[in-house]
């Protein structure tokens, strides 16, 4: 199966997930046993569902072949290139393949002027005025290719504008852009490009991310800190006659080998076709081969098992022309199969994983309110069945027992009402402490800060101050958060002993997972901003535009999706207490009313037992729809894991 195949496969999966979600989100409402926060939770489960994507970045020295690549793995069906693939530098700014439903086929290009403005490109991307567009010709390879070539485009300027620009000048080339003999610096047109394209793998939520060489990379510090970081896979590309070059090393250091995943980051030995010069056996080329992959291993200090060998253009070649044995000599089959094996189960499992836990956290409150209905109607069908012949002080008597209880109960909830104001108030502190308020102002106190700093040098105190005071905000949410969870666990504790309410313990919140990621990033700003040739050689205004186009950028994404965790988990903590609070009132009423109404008419009562009954079924035929469409979930998410295992298998055996 290749990745294609692998990756319908997944879309396929996804969307029976969401099938399975929406008819219990549907059954939820129409059976009476959801709220609105349930559904709001379930409700976004599904958004993030239908938005998920996979974003595969391509990252290399110019005139590696990445480009043509990214045409043989992903494009190759298409009949040819959709990507420009020349000799020398064809991709000059980071450009983002993908498809938006009810698009139409364009392509969006960001001009290098917009780096004067404060904004970074994830920004930007909101504001369409700032971009060039063009409608691209999909029925037209000539009109595709001709469209897609400005990707390549670049203009010349002089070297103060390059600096301001953001980009680095070496007179000799080798760290930065190396003036002309007229004194001018060729830089790329564009700073960014987003091609929408109806290709099948796009439409099914692949993200396709190319990147520019090195001196274009180290311009763009949001690709260092948020788009190749964000990649569920990184491949980079070295070129197989020339091995690791010292920009090639360079590009790996600083972009590759600390911005991603380590499961997901592999290495591509391209243009392996070189070494067909038809004077070597097969022999030969071989153990050529591995020489170079032990080399490249022992350089970049990885294992041979993440590098892999291959020839980009024979491999697109060869599925232009269907040649199976060009395909199999190419090796592209064995890359792919590695991006299939690894890359799609560990994005399924995480969505699995984070499906199963939203719903089976909603569905077992549906099922303790369901318990908690048939109990109350049990008990009412008891007490019924208790009066049959007793006389009217019985009933009275009856009717006693149940005030009392209601009273008990509405003392209860006056302690639970002093519980939910205080909870109120430490809800609204924590997140005021991950609020963007916050976070405005910290952001405001640096750049006074920094400001204030005479010198580059003092900048890094200041970048380190303000990673400083976001932890400490996250470490009292913590604290908060702690506060919160004692607080109900006692309440949820009273209420099962003192009313009999079937609650189970709260679940407990982290922000861990937000400091770590604060302190990579605070890692990788200072790596990429704070070194003392960066602090030394740049000037002040340039490293602190930098550092609010990037690193404060990545902190308010950080403290956005934490804020959204937090919100949900307050919502998701008090939910069963309400629920059932709700459900003991509305059981209580219903029993005082039926005995009242005994009280009044005896003849009342068979039938009022006979609804119960009624009421009773219906109940128990409502616990066994939820137990089905809990299995109807369960079974959607792990058919992805069985046609995984499957697929795994059935590759393995034919390779």
């Amino acid at each position: 199966m290749t990745l294609a195949e692998q990756f319908s496969a997944y879309s396929r999966w996804r969307n029976e997930t969401i099938d399975a979600v929406l008819k219990l989100r549907n059954w939820l409402n129409i059976n009476d046993v959801s709220d609105a926060q349930a559904d709001q939770r379930l409700q976004y489960l599904i958004e993030r569902l239908r938005a998920d994507k996979l974003t595969v970045a391509f990252v290399a020295e110019f005139s590696r072949g990445k480009s043509e690549l990214i045409n043989a793995i992903f494009f190759a069906e298409h009949g040819g290139r959709i990507l420009p693939s020349s000799a020398g530098r064809t991709t000059m700014c980071p450009t983002e393949l993908h498809w938006t439903p009810n698009s139409t086929p364009e392509l969006r290009l960001l001009p290098i002027e917009t780096r004067a403005r404060a904004e970074p490109v994830s920004e930007l991307k909101l504001l369409p005025e700032c971009w060039s567009v063009e409608p691209l010709d999909t029925e037209s390879s000539a009109k595709l290719q001709a469209t897609l070539a400005r990707v390549s485009e670049v203009c010349r300027v002089t070297e103060e504008d390059a600096v301001n620009l953001g980009f680095k000048i070496d007179p000799n080339g080798e760290t930065g852009l190396k003036p002309g003999a007229d004194g001018l610096v060729e830089v790329p047109k564009w700073r960014h490009a987003v091609i929408q394209f109806p290709h099948p793998l796009l439409e099914q939520g692949l993200v396709v991310l190319d990147t520019p060489g090195l001196n274009a990379i180290g311009a763009e510090p949001e690709l260092t800190l948020s788009l190749l970081p964000n990649a569920h896979a990184v491949l980079f590309i070295l070129a197989a006659d020339t091995g690791v070059t010292l920009s090639d090393m360079t590009v790996w250091r600083d972009f590759v080998s600390t911005g991603a995943r380590e499961k997901g980051r592999l290495v591509v030995l391209n243009k392996i076709d070189g070494l067909w010069d038809g004077l070597r056996d097969e022999a030969s080329i071989n153990s050529e081969i591995d020489r170079q992959v032990k080399s490249v291993s022992e350089t970049l200090e990885i294992g041979t098992d993440s590098i892999f060998p291959v020839s980009a253009q024979k491999g697109l070649v060869a599925r232009v022309n269907s040649d199976r044995e060009l395909l199999e000599k190419s090796r592209l089959l064995v890359l792919e199969r590695v991006l299939s094996e690894d890359l799609l189960p560990s994005k399924q499992e995480i969505v699995r994983d984070n499906t199963l836990g939203e719903t089976r956290d909603l569905i077992h409150q549906a099922e303790v309110l369901l318990q908690a209905r048939l109990a109350g109607i049990k008990g009412q069908l008891q007490e019924l069945d208790s009066l049959h012949g007793k006389n009217r002080g019985v009933v009275e008597y009856m009717m006693y027992k149940i005030r009392v209880e209601k009273d008990e109960f509405e003392q209860g909830l006056k302690k639970y009402y002093a519980v939910r104001s205080v909870f109120t108030g430490l809800s609204n502190r924590l997140l005021s402490h991950l609020g963007m308020d916050t976070l405005r102002t910290e952001t405001r106190k640096t750049r006074d800060a920094m400001l204030e700093s005479r010198f580059s040098l003092g900048l890094r105190e200041r970048m380190k101050d303000f990673f400083q005071r976001m932890r400490a905000h996250i470490s009292e949410a913590e604290s908060d958060i702690s506060e919160i969870y004692r607080m109900l666990d006692a309440m949820y504790k009273r209420f099962s002993v003192e009313h009999g309410l079937k609650l189970t313990p709260p679940e407990k919140f982290s922000v861990q997972r937000c400091e770590a990621e604060l302190n990579h990033l605070e890692s990788v700003c200072h790596r990429h901003l704070g070194t003392p040739l960066m602090l030394v050689t740049t000037e002040k205004h340039v490293l602190m535009k930098k550092f609010f186009e990037t690193a404060a950028v990545q902190v308010r994404r950080i403290f956005e999706v934490v804020n959204h965790d937090v919100e949900q988990w307050l919502r998701a903590v008090m939910a069963p207490l309400e629920i059932q609070v709700r459900e003991y009132q509305l059981q209580l009423k219903r029993r005082l009313e039926s005995v009242r109404r005994i009280h009044q008419a005896t003849d009342t009562l068979e039938n009022r037992v006979e609804e119960l009954k009624q009421a009773e079924q219906s109940s128990e035929a409502l616990m066994e729809e939820l137990t089905k469409l809990q299995d109807g979930i369960r079974r959607a998410l792990d058919s992805a894991v069985a046609e995984s295992e499957e697929n795994t298998t059935r590759l393995a055996i034919v390779a």
